[in-house]
């Protein structure tokens, strides 16, 4: 890492004296509750952190038209009205060091029914040495590392000689076009560092997402005449299982697929949600079903659509012959799985950072989720690092992050900074 022993020291002090004032930070962002469309409470306390640095601030509203002109974006359902990045950058006096992209995501997924919390969502306690909430993990935790690491290297006694952008992203829980948009407003570096809440590893490979609704209509009546009739929520449920088919195809062919032979189940497709009918005593006209599929590196988002595509149009009969017809739309994700190349320099800095703060090598694994480093890593051939801290139940009840996993990973994160973009000392 060719960091000098004293120079390792003092940034790893400087975060330790810092640490209780970036765990109220990450509690105050916890406790701005950032759901799809409603993350401007929070982006303005991210931007309000990063001009206090001194950095030169980006701020902008997400553009449907120009995002959807992208091969990776994904459906835009919603109005993007108020749907802000937020970007600070770092421009060192001298320059001369590598540049490098600090990103990450403000939004996160739904709290569901508040009563299954032990405790509000949205109050952020520590206890037994979790930080507890919905985004403490995924990933509020990974954005004030992303500060408090560079803080580190200020309060150390030096500066970054390569140019640093803090992203703070929109929409990487449902389509990915925040990370998008910010490679098509024209930021690049020479690496990306996402602090995803990744068990203290690195991420070798994840799959792709595409998200999409099927509509399945049938015939009412009287349930008096139910069998002259078509129940769609019936038909639905046949529907999802010629779907299942197609995972279980899918997931046969995980041999061919590099880094993920060795995954039980890495192609998986969610029902995550069902609608349907208009009332208890008419047989259901209609049904939709919202589906999140995965696919794998190397395989199109058009292809992987397609087979699904053909699967619902072959689909016209259930088990008793009646007549089904099922319409699929695509409804957010439509991006493809990527791959880290092994070997580069930038995966070596970090190893070298984790080796020692952790006192131990670095791991990685493939995850079957969705992550943001397939923007960077396909669209500019980026090496992009998810690394992050050790969590639970994300997507669930009672979501946390652990707070000493949070602590080495934004050494961590300080070591990479300042091995990779280099430094001097301040004046």
């Amino acid at each position: 890492m060719n960091l000098e022993p004293e120079v390792i020291a003092r940034i790893e002090a400087a975060v330790d004296e810092a640490f209780d004032a970036q765990l109220a930070f990450t509690q105050e962002l916890v406790r701005h509750p950032s759901l799809r469309t409603r993350e401007s409470s929070a982006q303005d306390l991210m931007y309000e952190a990063m001009e206090r640095r001194g950095l030169t601030m980006d701020r902008w509203e997400l553009d449907p038209e120009e995002i959807s002109a992208h091969p990776g974006a994904g459906k835009i359902k919603v109005s993007y009205e108020g749907v802000e990045n937020v970007v600070g950058t770092y421009t060192p006096a001298q320059g001369g060091g590598r540049s490098l992209i600090l990103n990450g995501h403000i939004d996160v997924v739904p709290e569901g029914p508040v009563e299954e919390w032990t405790r509000s969502p949205w109050d952020a306690p520590v206890i037994d040495g979790w930080l507890y909430g919905r985004g403490s993990g995924d990933m509020k935790a990974g954005l004030a590392a992303n500060l408090f690491a560079y803080d580190a290297v200020l309060k150390a006694g030096f500066m970054p000689t390569g140019r640093i952008h803090f992203q703070s992203v929109a929409e990487e829980e449902c389509t990915g076009n925040g990370s998008l948009a910010t490679i098509q407003r024209g930021y690049r570096a020479d690496a990306v560092l996402i602090p995803e809440p990744e068990e203290d590893m690195l991420v070798r490979a994840n799959v792709g997402v595409i998200w999409f609704t099927v509509r399945v209509a049938g015939h009412p009546t009287h349930p008096r005449e139910m069998t002259s009739g078509f129940n769609a929520i019936d038909a639905a449920h046949h529907v999802m299982g010629r779907l299942r088919e197609l995972e279980r195809r899918w997931n046969d062919e995980k041999d061919r697929h590099p880094y993920f032979e060795d995954l039980d189940h890495p192609i998986n497709f969610n029902l995550g949600g069902i609608t349907g009918g208009d009332w208890p005593s008419s047989v259901p006209a209609w049904c939709e079903l919202q589906v999140r599929a995965a696919l794998y590196p190397g395989v199109s988002a058009d292809d992987a659509w397609e087979q699904i595509q053909e699967v619902l149009r072959d689909t016209t009969t259930d088990d008793a012959g009646n007549p089904i017809q099922a319409v699929g739309e695509r409804t957010g994700f439509y991006s493809e799985g990527y791959v880290l190349p092994e070997g580069t320099e930038a995966e070596d800095v970090l190893r070298g950072a984790h080796r020692t703060v952790f006192e131990e090598e670095l791991r990685t694994f493939t995850t079957p989720g969705y992550l943001d480093g397939r923007v960077y890593t396909l669209y500019q051939g980026v090496p992009t690092l998810v690394y992050g801290p050790v969590s639970e139940a994300i997507h669930g009840y009672d979501e946390r992050v652990d707070v000493e996993s949070v602590r080495r990973i934004t050494k961590s994160i300080a070591l990479f900074i300042a091995a990779w973009c280099g430094l001097e000392e301040r004046a």
